[in-house]
């Protein structure tokens, strides 16, 4: 029998691992926003117009490059933009102009564009670019937070003395693992998905450790099937001689499904959370 208490290890599982690039990769947003800046500022010429329909046409005759910029102003990763409306269906393209100078000056007039530009709304559209792709980088803060637990499980491997491509190895499939040391891992089936593939495989003399990590801020339907899944995992492993399944998991969201986190974690002896982590857990059990 374990002598941890899950009611305890749960209390203390975190809200956030939140870093500080975590929020905006600024890096990004500039170089995205640098990418177009002469075409921004040559649309700036139309801020403030009186006739900005004519300025707008001809601007667009003498730089039809600066079109490029338009979806980025709509907050519209894509170069194709479709709209319909009472006088009919258009995809316009922005980087291959396939539409009249007309019927661009329409979506110009109809998305609140020469609007925006013509009633001094705005004063400098670089700004206005770098706002929105900050605004757009928001969206890739999920990618972000899905690497976040494993950066940090990634640090403690290190920090125990184990060595990138030589002691431990990201993401390696089971396939790989039976190529390099010769273990039958057949008994994992990972419920007849495809081949598993594990975060962090740690290799010592004796022993080879296939890690799992996560880290779930917030709830959904999706816990309870890693936690499941993750049961089953164990359980296979079990069988298998010189192999330890290892998970690291934290995050508030696991409250709402702790009942699954429980069966799990009473029938698996290696599974731990981040002050599992800064306790030393590592070095305790990888030898």
């Amino acid at each position: 029998m374990r002598s941890r208490d899950f009611s305890a290890w749960l209390s203390g599982f975190r809200d956030s691992i939140a870093d500080y690039g975590y929020y905006i990769d600024f890096e990004k947003v500039h170089r995205n926003v640098d990418g177009i800046k002469i075409e921004l500022n040559i649309l700036n010429s139309l801020i403030g117009s009186k006739n900005i329909e004519s300025d707008f046409e001809n601007l667009i005759s003498k730089y039809p490059e600066v079109l490029k910029c338009i979806p980025l102003l709509l907050a519209v990763r894509a170069n194709e933009i479709y709209a319909i409306d009472s006088d009919g269906a258009f995809a316009y393209n922005f980087k291959t102009p396939n539409l009249s100078v007309e019927q661009y000056k329409i979506f110009m007039h109809k998305t609140g564009l020469f609007d925006l530009m013509g009633n001094h709304i705005i004063n400098n559209l670089v700004d206005y670019a770098t706002g929105v792709e900050t605004g757009l980088d928001s969206n890739g803060r999920k990618n972000r937070g899905g690497h976040l637990m494993e950066d940090l499980v990634e640090s403690f491997i290190k920090k125990a003395g184990f060595v990138k491509n030589k002691t431990y190895f990201k993401e390696m499939y089971i396939h790989q693992i039976t190529e390099k040391w010769g273990v039958d891992l057949s008994a994992i089936s990972n419920q007849g998905k495809m081949e598993k593939r594990f975060d962090f495989v740690v290799k010592t003399s004796t022993m080879i450790y296939g890690i799992e990590t996560n880290f779930y801020g917030s709830g959904g339907s999706k816990l309870n099937e890693t936690a499941r899944s993750y049961k089953t995992l164990a359980t296979e492993a079990d069988t298998i001689d010189k192999f330890v399944f290892v998970w690291f998991t934290d995050g508030k969201g696991w409250t709402n499904a702790r009942h699954n986190l429980e069966e799990t974690f009473d029938i698996m002896e290696h599974i731990y959370n981040i002050k599992d982590l800064e306790n030393g857990i590592i070095s305790e059990v990888f030898k």
